[in-house]
């Protein structure tokens, strides 16, 4: 599965925590992010990730591509409540995008820790049937 990994600045440290946990899981998928966050989780685990740009200089619509061309199959974005309206507008859009593919989504570590579980469960092998890999 397709995986992008995004994350406000506040929320770059549990990413890394995340991702640190659930190493295991993430090894078998193709990881892409947003470059400071890729940076952060391969330092931390050695996961290979294609990185993209930084959100502040376009990486949030490289991902939102992907979406829109329906190349991802789960996002995390762990989003900061408290951030700017500007900045929470990306996350706003990467949620339309993931809800008109159909592209699980999370916000957080906790829905995240759900579709990680139900992905190394097989629940999520639907994504693979709707959206075969060429």
């Amino acid at each position: 599965m397709n995986i992008a990994l995004m994350a406000h600045d506040r929320k770059k440290e549990l990413m890394v925590q995340f991702c640190i946990a659930y190493c295991g899981i993430l090894s078998l998928q193709n990881l892409c992010a947003t470059n400071t966050t890729g940076r952060l989780v391969t330092e931390a685990t050695g996961l290979p990730i294609n990185l993209y740009l930084s959100c502040s200089q376009g990486g949030d619509e490289q991902i939102g591509a992907r979406i829109s061309y329906n190349e991802l199959d789960m996002v995390l974005y762990f989003a900061d409540p408290s951030e700017s309206a500007e900045a929470l507008n990306s996350v706003n859009t990467i949620s339309r995008l993931c809800d008109q593919q159909n592209v699980p989504f999370a916000t957080n570590g906790a829905t995240a820790e759900v579709l990680i579980r139900g992905l190394q469960d097989g629940f999520l092998d639907w994504r693979n049937i709707v959206n075969p890999k060429k």
